[in-house]
């Protein structure tokens, strides 16, 4: 049990890396302190993109619409923080 505890907290630990990484990269692309044009960001960005979105559409669903601020990847950072508390005091 203790194994399946330490693997869901690598995969959720990594989920949330991606969810930084995604945030960081938006930003640049949003202050053009680098350029869409950059192949390399912008695959990875989309990469990313892909991987995320079904777990974050539900989440924005139900939230109510900030206008520019997405808060769904921090809903989802607090989500996998609160089910690795969860597993862990079981």
């Amino acid at each position: 049990m203790d194994l399946l505890i330490e693997v869901t907290g690598i995969i959720l630990n990594a989920f949330v890396m991606l969810i930084i990484i995604q945030f960081v990269i938006g930003l640049l692309f949003a202050f053009n302190v680098v350029n869409q044009s950059n192949q390399f960001l912008a695959q990875v960005y989309q990469s990313i993109n892909s991987l995320l979105e079904p777990i974050l559409r539900p989440i924005r669903n139900i939230m109510p619409n900030t206008g520019a601020i997405d808060f769904s990847p921090l809903v989802l950072i607090i989500g996998a923080n609160i089910l690795m508390a969860v597993l862990r005091s079981v």
